[in-house]
């Protein structure tokens, strides 16, 4: 087949993974048509599916042909598949739609804004309540605001956009951290870039009991290693005092966690497996208490 000389590619890729999403995906897929910006593809990627999942986005992909559906020959996982999806993509930024949830009408069309007035930013994060706080900032401002005045950087991977060449860049997304390895990206990614605080939600979350966030026991293990780990491989253009600081306070806050774990669960067990998951030791433990 000869090439299309005319062909242009989108501006937007659009990422939908899916998992088992039968009750929501194609609410989802209907809110990203239904986009006043038209110049987006719509990447889904199922992953290994036991339902019907795979059959509702073909009967989308007759009708549009903006919809690429690439299914799986195993269940690779959530980060793991968000990767892979990005692999498939051609636009120049990245967006996540959850297949479990909806995207507004002129969200696209508001994101592309923002990054067109922007252009040293790769990387874009919603942050709403971010009264008397600049839209653009340095990847030093960002760092510095989210530890030490709002955790600006603690949204999931539906409220992020990304220039697609800069996430590979960057190698993607973990896949060590379980259900927060976009944590530690979010802290990637805005210490390498300008960074667009989005000043409006561009995505309806549903909440309901599929989700890996009802995950408690991997959310609090993950949740100390990824900042732990981030304060030690990232570049932060932090002082080493402040460097302690939050490594002290990240480990104040598992032991209050663990503490509460142990409280609500009454298994010694379990809570020893946490500590051990989170190569969590006696010093830590006295530094987090003595904070």
């Amino acid at each position: 087949m000869l090439a299309d000389n005319n062909y242009t590619p989108p501006l937007v890729s659009v990422l939908m993974t899916a998992y088992n999403r039968e009750m929501y995906i194609a609410e989802a897929i209907e809110s990203v048509l239904a986009s006043t910006y038209l110049n987006f593809e719509l990447i889904v990627v199922d992953d290994f599916s036991k339902d019907s999942t795979v059959d509702i986005v073909r009967d989308f992909v007759k009708k549009d042909p903006r919809i690429k559906l690439f299914v799986n020959e195993k269940n690779l996982g959530d980060y793991p598949n968000r990767n892979r999806a990005a692999g498939y993509a051609s636009g120049e930024l990245l967006m996540m739609v959850d297949s479990d949830d909806t995207i507004f009408k002129d969200s696209i069309a508001n994101c592309v804004a923002l990054f067109q007035k922007y252009p040293t930013a790769y990387f874009g994060i919603t942050c709403v309540n971010n009264d008397n706080m600049s839209i653009l900032f340095s990847a030093n401002e960002a760092i510095g605001n989210h530890f030490f005045k709002h955790p600006i950087l603690m949204k999931g991977p539906g409220g992020t956009v990304i220039d697609r060449q800069f996430f590979h860049e960057i190698g993607g997304y973990p896949v060590k951290y379980g259900p927060v390895n976009d944590m530690y990206f979010n802290l990637k990614a805005a210490s390498k870039t300008d960074v667009i605080l989005i000043p409006f939600e561009y995505i309806y979350y549903r909440r309901h009991e599929g989700q890996e966030i009802n995950n408690f026991k991997s959310y609090l293990y993950n949740s100390y290693r990824y900042l732990r780990d981030a304060l030690v491989e990232l570049d932060f253009a932090l002082t080493k005092t402040e460097i302690s600081w939050i490594d002290k306070k990240n480990k104040r806050r598992f032991v209050t966690n663990i503490t509460k774990h142990l409280f609500i669960t009454g298994s010694i067990v379990e809570t020893g497996e946490v500590l051990k998951l989170a190569k969590f030791s006696f010093k830590d433990f006295l530094k987090g208490v003595f904070h």
